[in-house]
C-alpha cells in the first residue's frame, strides 16, 4: 500500500528540517552581505524569507526533536539537536534584519533559555545513556551552539542605538597606527587605506548616529585625524571615507562585528572550529551499527557544514579590517609589533581576500552603491494608465498592492556623477565654514532654501512670503519638483545651455528627492504630505486626460514587451520626455488659479514663472546656477534634519546619499570644532606668554 505525504512526512521530518535549517545558513552567509548595496525588491524579500524561516525552522525542529520519540533505527536524530543550537547563532554577517530586531534582544534571550533547555532534554533523553563517543560529541557540539547562540543575543544588544549611547561613557580607546597622520588623506592609496582610517574616526560616527558629542580631549587622536580632514581638497577620499565609516555602522547594527572582535570572540571563533572538528572525529570512531544510513549521512553533512562554516568565520574574522582595530588598541605591544610590523596581518588579509574573490577588485564590498532613486511626478502623471498593463502589476493590484506596484515599477535609479559629488562636498565644506549656517551640536539652523538664495534677497522674500517654499519641507518638494520641470520645459535658454551636466544635476536631484517623499518620507523632515502627493497627482492627471483623449495604438510588440515590463522609469528620450514637456507646457500655458483643490499647482506655476523672468534678466547660466543650489541646499537640509534613526534604519538597505551627506556635515563640523579648539589654544598660550 502506498504512503501517503503525511507518513513520509512523520518519518523523514527531522532529517528534512535539519538539512533545510542547514542550507539556510549557508543561503544567509553567501546573500546577506546585499544589503549593503541597495539589491533590487526581489532579492530583498527572498533574504527576509530566508531570515524568518531560518530561524522558525530551527525552533520547530528543536521542539520537534524534544517532543517526538525516536525508533532504535532513528536513534542518531537526538544528537541533531545541538546542531540546530548552532544554527540559531546564525552566521557572522547577519544578526538584525531591521533595526527593531535589535530592539527584541529580549525576546531572543527568552527564546535562547528554551532552546537550550529543550536541546538540552534531547540530549539527556536519547543520547545520555548511549555511546560515548556520541555523547562527548553531542557535548562539545551543544557548548558551541550556546555560546554561539548567546552571541548572537548579545550582538543584537550591542547593535541597539541606546545600548551604543550608553558605551560612548568610557572614552575612546588610542589607535597606534603606522601611517603618519599628516599623510592621509591626501594620497592614494585605495580602498584599504580608508577603510583602516575610518577605524580611527569611527566612534565620532557612532556619536553622530545616537545624537552625541565628541567630548574635548586634547590627548585624543581624533584631534589630528580631523585636522587631516580640514586640509584635506580630494572629494573622491571624503566620499570614500564617509561609506566606509557608514559600511562600519552597518557592520555593528546588523552583524556580529561588536562581539567578534573582542577577547572572547576571538576565543570563540579559535575553538569553535576545533570543537567542531573534535566532534567530527568523535562520531567516526563511534558505533554505527543499527543506525539508518541516511541518519548517517545527514549526521556527516551537519558534522562537516559546521567544521567549514566555523573554519570560514575564524578566518573572516582574522582577515577583517575589524582585526587590525583591535590590533592598533590592544595594550600587548608585542602582537602588535608580531601581527602589524612584520606584515604578517597584511598578507593573512591578502589570502582571505583572494580566497573570498574581493581581491584586484575595483570597488570594495564595503562601498556605497553610488545609485540614487529616481521618481517623477509628471512622467506617473502620464504613463499611469500602463501601469496594469505588466502582468506583475495585474497580479499585484488583485493581491492588494497596488500602491507598492506603482512606487516600485515607475520608480528607477541613476549614477551619481563625479561632478554631482564635487559640488555636493563643496556646499557642505562652505555651509561648515559660516557659523551662522549650523547650531552648536551641527545642525543647520536656517529654512530650507535660505542658503543658497542668501544673494537673493528680495527672490527669497518673495518665495517666503508667498509660500512658494511651502509650509512643510515636503510640501516645498512637490511645488519645486513641479516648478523645475515646467521651468526646464518652457525655458528655450536652458535648452540651448552649454552646461548640460548642471541641468543633468537639476533634475537628477529634483527626482530624487521626490523618490525620497514617495519610496522613503521617513528620511525626510518634517509632516508627511502623502495626502497631497495623491490629490496633486489627481489633479495633472485630470488635466492631461482633458488634453489627451485618444492614446496612439501599439503593435504587437509593444504589447509584449509592456506585458513583461518590471520598471517603467524615467528616460529623458523619446515619448516618456514629449510627453513629460507637454504636460509641462499645458501647465504654465493653462496658468492655473489658486483653489483649495489645487493650490500647488498654483505655487508650481508661479516658481517656473519666477524662474523664466530671472532668466530673462539675468540669463541662463546663472538662473540655472541658482536653482542647482536651491536643489543642493533641500537635500542637504534634508540629509541634516532626517531622524538619525532614520539614517540607521536605511542603512540595512543600501544606504542613502542623504545619510553620507549627513555624515560628511558632521565630521567637516567636528573638525571646524577642533581647529577652533587647537586657535584658542595657541592663543591662550601666547597670552600666557
Amino acid at each position: 500500500m502506498a504512503r501517503g505525504p503525511l507518513d513520509l512526512w512523520n518519518e523523514w521530518a527531522p532529517q528534512i528540517l535539519v538539512l533545510l535549517s542547514l542550507a539556510l545558513q549557508v543561503l544567509l552567509l553567501v546573500f546577506a552581505g546585499i544589503r549593503r548595496r541597495q539589491p533590487s525588491a526581489i532579492l530583498r524579500i527572498l533574504l527576509w524569507q530566508a531570515y524568518q524561516l531560518a530561524d522558525s525552522t530551527a525552533i520547530y525542529a528543536v521542539g520537534h526533536l524534544s517532543l517526538s520519540s525516536t525508533t532504535r533505527k532513528h536513534k542518531l536524530v537526538a544528537f541533531w539537536a545541538p546542531f540546530l543550537l548552532l544554527h540559531l547563532g546564525g552566521p557572522d554577517n547577519i544578526t538584525a534584519y531591521a533595526l527593531e530586531d535589535s530592539k527584541l534582544w529580549l525576546r531572543h534571550l527568552q527564546n535562547l533559555v528554551i532552546q537550550v533547555l529543550g536541546a538540552a532534554y534531547v540530549i539527556y533523553k536519547y543520547v545520555a545513556g548511549g555511546d560515548s563517543y556520541l555523547l562527548l560529541a553531542s557535548i562539545l557540539v551543544f557548548l558551541v551552539g550556546v555560546v554561539k547562540y548567546v552571541e548572537r543575543t548579545w550582538a543584537l544588544k550591542w547593535g541597539n542605538l541606546d545600548h551604543i549611547r550608553s558605551s560612548l561613557k568610557e572614552p575612546p580607546a588610542m589607535h597606534h597606527h603606522f601611517q603618519p597622520p599628516d599623510q592621509g588623506l591626501l594620497i592614494e592609496d585605495g580602498d584599504e587605506f580608508y577603510a583602516r582610517r575610518a577605524h580611527s574616526l569611527f566612534h565620532v560616527c557612532k556619536h553622530a548616529i545616537v545624537d552625541s558629542w565628541v567630548e574635548r580631549n586634547q590627548d585624543n587622536q581624533i584631534v589630528e585625524m580631523l585636522r587631516t580632514l580640514r586640509k584635506k581638497e580630494d572629494y573622491n577620499g571624503m566620499w570614500t571615507l564617509m561609506e566606509m565609516e557608514l559600511s562600519l555602522m552597518y557592520d555593528l547594527l546588523y552583524t556580529k562585528a561588536g562581539v567578534i572582535h573582542t577577547w572572547s570572540g576571538y576565543c570563540v571563533r579559535l575553538l569553535s572550529p576545533l570543537a567542531a572538528a573534535a566532534s567530527l572525529l568523535l562520531f567516526q570512531f563511534s558505533v554505527k551499527d543499527g543506525h539508518s544510513r541516511v541518519d548517517v549521512a545527514v549526521t556527516y553533512t551537519l558534522l562537516s557544514g559546521a567544521v567549514i562554516l566555523e573554519s570560514g568565520s575564524l578566518m573572516r574574522a582574522l582577515g577583517s579590517t575589524w582585526t587590525y582595530a583591535f590590533l592598533c588598541i590592544t595594550q600587548w605591544s608585542w602582537l602588535r609589533y608580531a601581527a602589524l610590523c612584520t606584515g604578517r596581518w597584511d598578507r593573512f588579509r591578502r589570502l582571505v581576500k583572494t580566497i573570498t574573490g574581493r581581491v584586484g577588485g575595483k570597488r570594495s564590498s564595503r562601498r556605497w552603491s553610488g545609485e540614487m532613486g529616481q521618481y517623477n511626478m509628471l512622467h506617473f502623471v502620464t504613463r499611469q494608465d500602463r501601469a496594469y498593463r505588466p502582468l506583475l502589476g495585474r497580479l499585484a493590484g488583485a493581491a492588494g498592492y497596488k500602491e507598492w506596484w506603482i512606487r516600485y515599477h515607475y520608480s528607477g535609479t541613476i549614477g551619481i556623477s563625479d561632478d554631482l559629488k564635487q559640488r555636493l562636498f563643496k556646499y557642505v565644506k562652505a555651509l561648515n565654514r559660516n557659523e551662522r549656517s549650523l547650531n552648536a551640536q551641527g545642525v543647520i539652523r536656517k529654512n530650507w532654501g535660505e542658503e543658497a538664495l542668501k544673494e537673493e534677497v528680495d527672490l527669497y522674500k518673495y518665495f517666503k512670503d508667498k509660500r512658494r517654499l511651502g509650509i512643510e519641507f515636503q510640501e516645498c518638494i512637490i511645488i519645486w519638483h513641479l516648478g523645475t520641470d515646467v521651468f526646464l520645459a518652457k525655458s528655450s535658454g536652458v535648452k540651448d545651455y552649454v552646461a548640460a551636466e548642471q541641468v543633468k544635476a537639476i533634475r537628477t536631484l529634483s527626482n530624487y528627492m521626490m523618490f525620497l517623499l514617495v519610496n522613503h518620507s521617513y528620511m525626510l523632515p518634517g509632516l508627511g504630505q502623502s495626502t497631497l502627493y495623491r490629490r496633486t497627482c489627481g489633479n495633472l492627471a485630470k488635466m492631461w486626460n482633458d488634453k489627451i483623449h485618444d492614446q496612439p495604438k501599439q503593435n504587437m510588440y509593444k504589447k509584449l514587451k509592456e506585458l513583461f515590463c518590471l520598471h517603467d522609469d524615467l528616460s529623458f528620450a523619446g515619448q516618456a520626455r514629449r510627453e513629460r514637456e507637454e504636460i509641462a507646457s499645458t501647465l504654465y500655458d493653462e496658468k492655473p488659479r489658486y483653489s483649495h483643490d489645487v493650490p500647488r499647482l498654483k505655487h508650481a506655476y508661479r516658481v517656473a514663472e519666477k524662474l523664466i523672468q530671472r532668466e530673462e534678466h539675468k540669463g541662463s547660466k546663472s538662473t540655472v546656477k541658482l536653482l542647482l543650489a536651491v536643489w543642493i541646499d533641500f537635500l542637504v537640509y534634508a540629509s541634516n534634519r532626517c531622524s538619525r534613526e532614520s539614517h540607521a534604519k536605511k542603512l540595512s538597505n543600501g544606504g542613502e546619499l542623504t545619510t553620507i551627506l549627513w555624515l560628511m556635515t558632521n565630521y567637516l563640523h567636528q573638525e571646524g570644532y577642533a581647529a577652533k579648539h587647537d586657535e584658542a589654544s595657541i592663543m591662550h598660550t601666547i597670552s600666557v606668554q
